[in-house]
């Protein structure tokens, strides 16, 4: 029997339970079966949790991207790997057979070499979504250099930071970038970065919006005229199964970004085994992620997980809104999309307009539409499967994290029932366990505890870029000998896991554990509110109280903020209880959020508490200004 599909929830639990008792015989053989390699293993995995010690499948050789592209030419070298879908509608979509993926890889390839780069060099990618972004980052791991892709709505000092800590050799960037009605200049900003940069030999520019830049004598060419002249003849570079594939900077609560570096086999197994799993991917689905490829979702699940499984994958250039909130639809029905993975941010932002925009396009082809980023909360859940996938697609919620690689805990479709704002049960070969404040493990069900991993997975980062210290401070010191993911989960009476919010989200007041996110559920229920974010501040009697930021539709019935805040804490009563009541409700424009649409708590927490200190670093916010219009409304 192959572990590599799963087809109903018996087959579930049986593989599931041949995870856990033989993690080893479990991976090995969907390692073996499912990729090409050029030499295998001597042992499947070796680790040491507590010096955060992990090696996957050691002494096989491998490369990805021959993974990702010629394994397939043969059968599937006319199929569509990616349909790039503009910012523009009114500009033709882009299909790119393997085929052609392949020549173009290639020939980027060599262009990388011609200028100097080796396996083991770093090489930062700042660029749009655009198809010259797949192509580099393919291209970066078929000769073996290791890619760091910085998301290009960062600011000049934030990807100098990211350059100066990888040390990288080479920038490849475009001269700007599409968004919405508007030209971004993103040449002038890798200019700016690079001011601090002494590494960087060469910067590669990608003409995409014809924005004038400034090219530098021997360090900046533009990339069109050098793929013209390159071979499309290039040998992949055998590599070790642990050796650095990427590093992909993500926030730290310390402000200081911290460089997670995945490697090569591990995560190659891991995406590829979850994407044909959770998303119940077959042969001529077309799967659509509408997440950046700067961040981790889109590395596992817009270009790795996909292309290892074949797939048709879709790059989107543009945004939800543009020209207007029917856009997401409109290519859904355009490209027949089978799988549709977003973000609960975009799935509330979508829900508050008009259903009109929904309704006027053909969504029939959706089988299995998706969330990540966030817990997605109930009014959303609900929205999502009753409009997009008609009460006939399942949803899969899916939790897992950048330091993870790719999904953890999320309903396999069509086989694991699904929950409102639960993830479920973990795929097969993750071990989840729930930890107390002592440190013990919490046996049974309807249970609260922080999650922490207790056995290694093969898509684990395996460590911090030059400071594995950190690496082993931050993920297996708290709970000695176990991952701990920072976040709290409960477990229902099923066995169900629900993610509650980052530990440090959780308040005690009055002696009660109250994690936000279930109360900010509660609060977005109500009619006019749009978004929450709630925190604790230091109360005299409780020890700590609630204080919530509330983003409110635009609805003139409720300019009565008084009755409203009355209403809200009836509400958060209603469904959870009096002791979860907000003690203060500040109403704003907006939330404080890192470009992936994550709420930065942190600095919530401090203007709670009334400490304006220090913010850290707001300069890669979405919305750095947001901090002082609500530092200066705070009640």
């Amino acid at each position: 029997m192959s572990y590599y599909k799963i087809q109903n929830f018996e087959q579930y639990f049986k593989h599931y339970n041949k995870s856990v008792r033989e993690p080893r015989k479990f991976w090995g053989k969907i390692a073996e079966e499912n990729f090409t390699w050029y030499q295998l293993w001597d042992k499947v995995v070796e680790f040491d949790m507590a010096e955060a010690d992990i090696k996957w499948f050691t002494e096989a050789k491998v490369n990805i991207a021959k993974n990702c592209i010629d394994r397939h030419l043969n059968k599937r070298g006319d199929k569509t790997a990616i349909i790039f879908e503009p910012n523009d509608p009114t500009e033709e979509a882009l299909h790119i057979s393997y085929n052609e993926l392949h020549q173009r890889v290639c020939k980027m390839a060599n262009v990388l070499r011609e200028k100097g780069i080796t396996k083991g060099d770093r090489v930062c990618i700042y660029l749009p979504m655009i198809p010259e972004l797949a192509v580099s980052i393919l291209a970066c791991a078929r000769i073996g250099a290791i890619h760091s892709v910085v998301f290009a709505g960062f600011s000049a000092s934030a990807v100098a930071s990211r350059i100066i800590d990888s040390e990288c050799k080479m920038v490849i960037t475009s001269d700007g970038s599409f968004r919405g009605n508007k030209s971004i200049e993103l040449k002038s900003i890798v200019d700016e970065a690079l001011e601090k940069c002494p590494s960087v030999e060469s910067v590669l520019v990608v003409n995409r919006t014809n924005i004038p830049v400034n090219m530098q004598e021997g360090r900046d060419i533009w990339l069109q005229p050098l793929l013209d002249e390159a071979s499309d003849n290039s040998v992949a570079e055998i590599m070790d199964s642990e050796d650095p594939l990427f590093i992909l900077y993500t926030s730290g609560s310390t402000g200081k970004p911290k460089g997670m570096v995945h490697t090569t086999a591990g995560y190659m197994v891991h995406t590829a085994y979850t994407f044909k799993n959770v998303f119940n991917y077959e042969d001529n689905d077309i799967f659509w992620c509408t997440a950046d490829i700067g961040w981790i979702t889109g590395h596992s699940y817009i270009l790795y997980g996909p292309l290892l499984n074949g797939a048709t994958t879709v790059i989107f250039e543009g945004v939800p809104s543009y020209p207007n909130y029917s856009r997401f639809w409109e290519i859904i029905e355009k490209h027949k999309i089978t799988q549709f993975y977003t973000a609960p941010t975009a799935i509330r932002a979508l829900a508050k307009e008009s259903l009109e925009y929904v309704q006027k396009y053909q969504l029939s082809t959706l089988k299995v539409i998706g969330s990540v980023g966030e817990p997605i909360n109930e009014e959303a859940w609900h929205w999502f499967n009753d409009h997009v996938g008609g009460k006939r697609c399942p949803i899969v919620d899916t939790w897992w994290q950048t330091e993870t690689g790719g999904i953890m805990i999320a309903p396999i479709s069509f086989v694991t029932p699904t929950k409102p704002t639960y993830a479920t049960l973990p795929l097969p070969g993750i071990q989840p366990v729930l930890m107390d404040e002592k440190r013990n493990e919490i046996e049974g069900n309807q249970v609260v505890g922080s999650l922490c991993i207790k056995f290694p997975w093969p898509g684990i980062a395996r460590t911090i870029w030059g400071d594995h210290e950190r690496y082993k401070q931050t993920y297996f010191s708290t709970f000695p000998g176990k991952y701990f993911t920072g976040d709290g989960a409960l477990r229902d009476e099923v066995g169900y896991y629900r993610i509650t919010g980052r530990v440090d989200d959780v308040v005690i007041v009055s002696g009660h554990n109250l994690g936000t996110a279930p109360i900010e559920d509660a609060i977005n229920e109500h009619p006019a509110v749009a978004e929450s974010a709630i925190v604790g501040f230091p109360h005299d009697i409780k020890g700590n109280a609630l204080y919530g930021f509330v983003i409110l539709k635009e609805s003139g019935e409720y300019r009565d903020r008084e009755n409203l805040t009355k209403e809200i804490n009836q509400h958060i009563s209603d469904h959870i209880g009096p002791i979860a009541k907000l003690d203060k409700i500040q109403f704003v424009s907006g939330l404080p959020k890192t470009r992936s649409g994550k709420i930065m708590r942190r600095i919530l927490r401090k203007i709670a508490e009334g400490d304006y200190s220090n913010f850290g670093d707001t300069s890669t916010l979405l919305n750095p200004e947001i901090v002082d219009e609500i530092k200066n409304e705070r009640i």
